[in-house]
């Protein structure tokens, strides 16, 4: 890839999977990386991330989940290991071994991709990481598959995001908001989101976390709504991951919540960018 194409407006272009393609984007020279937004989101959720890490010299691929944003709606299932096998396939089409950014259900398929295949995998940074299942009986899981109902998916989540987005908020939350919830009011979009909701369990990325062997850095909003106590989650992650060649590094962000690469990004991309030098010598910057 040459400059002037690295500096260029990214196009959307498309992984062919078995039962549908998946919309993604790549700009940058250097070594990969693979940005995977979470459930409900964009990939244009790493705005403000991907540009930072293009400047520093790497390859960043952004791309939509199944179901979502550019993608198809043509699968016939959704969830942690199906976002793992598109996670690992894109690696192949790209280059082979890439560190992967993951944030919320994708976090969780990244650790599903690092512990199948190790040498595809040269670094995870998990950001709001979904890697089990949260505790709360079956009251609670009917009330989310209620809220995300295909009929009214798009209001419910419109009204939803802002907690989410607890702390500071972007300075273009309202635009970004806007976008999502129009691709979510695509018919076909809407009914593959509630089908993700739907379908999407953590355990079996709970299952290999003692089998992750690449180095891994932890990002949390200290305001994430969806954890108990963010903190507390960060350790019990970091305790789990028992074959790291290091302890795995944690960097909690104030005035965040699910989000905090768009939230808090001067901190995500210092934090991000500290962990890619432990990896190997930063590339020279674009």
């Amino acid at each position: 890839m040459s400059a002037s194409a690295a500096d260029a407006a990214p196009s959307t272009q498309f992984l062919q999977r078995p039962e549908g393609r998946i919309g993604y984007e790549v700009q940058g020279i250097g070594p990969l990386l693979v940005l995977v937004p979470g459930m409900g989101e964009l990939r244009s959720s790493y705005r403000y991330l991907a540009p930072a890490l293009i400047k520093a010299g790497y390859t960043v691929a952004c791309t939509d989940l199944r179901g979502h944003g550019d993608s198809d709606t043509s699968f016939s299932s959704y969830g942690d290991p199906e976002t793992a096998s598109d996670i690992q396939a894109l690696i192949t089409e790209l280059g082979g071994s890439a560190v992967i950014l993951g944030n919320s259900l994708a976090a969780g398929a990244g650790v599903i991709v690092a512990a199948e295949h190790p040498e595809q995998v040269t670094g995870l940074v998990l950001i709001g990481p979904f890697v089990r299942n949260p505790p709360g009986g079956a009251l609670v899981k009917a009330v989310f598959r209620a809220m995300t109902a295909p009929f009214w998916v798009a209001r419910m989540w419109k009204a939803y995001m802002p907690t989410l987005y607890s702390g500071k908020k972007p300075e273009d939350f309202e635009q970004y908001r806007e976008r999502v919830i129009a691709s979510l009011r695509r018919p076909e979009y809407g009914r593959a989101f509630s089908q993700t909701t739907r379908e999407t369990d953590h355990a079996p990325a709970e299952e290999r976390l003692a089998q992750v062997t690449a180095p891994v850095l932890i990002i949390m909003g200290e305001r994430d709504p969806d954890f108990k106590d963010p903190a507390e989650e960060a350790r019990w992650i970091g305790e789990s991951l028992t074959r790291l060649p290091r302890q795995p590094e944690v960097v909690l962000v104030p005035d965040a919540g699910h989000y905090p690469q768009s939230q808090q990004p001067e901190i995500t991309i210092s934090a991000v960018l500290e962990f890619l030098e432990t990896l190997a010598p930063r590339p020279a910057a674009q």
